[in-house]
């Protein structure tokens, strides 16, 4: 097998197209020859160590990834060889083969496109456990989606259409608004246009009639986050998904007690650790909302796994649109 090994976690020109021995699944895995992987924001994070979570050296990064399975481990009863699989392990994924926990693996039912699998589990997951668990999104109500041409961005448009909301997409282009609009978006917003600093508030208030938005998805963080909190509704939820821009912001308290509002943390990871069954109750409702044609992963483009660096280098200049997944 082949794999991009990272043996020093100081950035993308340390990784390393290797060979290596295909492993042996042991008790409890899988060894899936790899389709397809994706990227995550996460995967450039661990590369250069900046992510919470710190793999023993060397590793494979990766986070995200669909395949085959080619051998079982014992004990493993749910999954077979030559079954389709998609899988979130966190690294692995980025190589033509991978040993995975099988507990982590997704069976694919008959008609899911790998490329699209292994795009799929982070975004919508991330997505359906902010807006329908954290936030109880109802018909009618209005959601304010930053970043919404990013990967959890054009997850969540989907998401908040198929639960009956009104969506504004907010992009920083004129192409990624037209994206949003495509997949589902009612109304957007251009950062290059509607700055922190020059009318986002505004923007925000004149699409909402002055209520302000019931529902804010913020994965970006940064100096958006504020001017958008402030123009959320009475008993509106707040969902800090994350922080692509880099800086965290700080808000100030006193804006939950004069909007009634809540500010909502949304860590998917760690609800699918604490709650496995509700995970893969939502898991199942995911997948059958792919077969009907009511979600599907917007992918920017597709490149050789042997490309990786220049999909991070795409990724890194912030015009993807959507997803990047690498293939075999």
């Amino acid at each position: 097998m082949h794999a991009w090994l990272c043996e020093n976690p100081v950035g993308v020109d340390a990784l390393k197209w290797t060979e290596l021995p295909t492993p042996e699944p042991k008790a409890g895995e899988v060894l899936i020859e790899i389709q397809a992987a994706s990227l995550n924001f996460p995967d450039l994070l661990i590369v250069q160590n900046k992510y919470q979570m710190k793999p023993p050296l060397p590793f494979v990064p990766g986070s995200e990834y669909a395949g085959v399975v080619r051998a079982v481990g014992e004990g493993v009863k749910h999954l077979r060889i030559g079954q389709s699989v998609a899988c979130l392990s966190g690294t692995g994924g980025f190589a033509t083969h991978v040993v995975a926990p099988a507990a982590l693996c997704m069976p694919l039912p008959p008609g899911f496109s790998p490329v699209d699998a292994a795009a799929f589990i982070m975004i919508y997951a991330t997505s359906w456990h902010a807006l329908m668990d954290r936030a109880a999104l109802k018909a009618g109500e209005t959601v304010l989606i930053l970043g919404a041409a990013g990967g959890v961005g054009t997850a969540a448009i989907q998401l908040a259409k198929a639960a009956g909301a009104r969506v504004i997409a907010a992009a920083s282009s004129d192409e990624k608004c037209a994206l949003c609009t495509a997949l589902g978006a009612d109304e957007t917003i251009n950062y290059s246009v509607h700055t922190p600093d020059k009318g986002l508030r505004d923007e925000i208030k004149r699409l909402t009639g002055g209520k302000g938005p019931d529902v804010i998805y913020d994965p970006v963080g940064g100096d958006f986050a504020e001017p958008a909190f402030r123009s959320i509704a009475w008993r509106g939820r707040y969902l800090v998904v994350g922080f692509a821009s880099g800086p965290i912001p700080s808000l100030p308290l006193n804006l939950t007690l004069l909007k009634g509002a809540s500010i909502v943390g949304v860590f998917w990871g760690d609800f699918a650790r604490r709650e496995p069954k509700a995970n893969a109750d939502m898991m199942q409702t995911l997948a059958g909302m792919y077969l009907k044609g009511q979600i599907k992963p917007q992918i920017d483009q597709t490149l050789p796994m042997q490309d990786l660096p220049k999909a991070f280098a795409v990724m890194g200049s912030r015009s993807v649109k959507g997803k990047l997944v690498l293939v075999n």
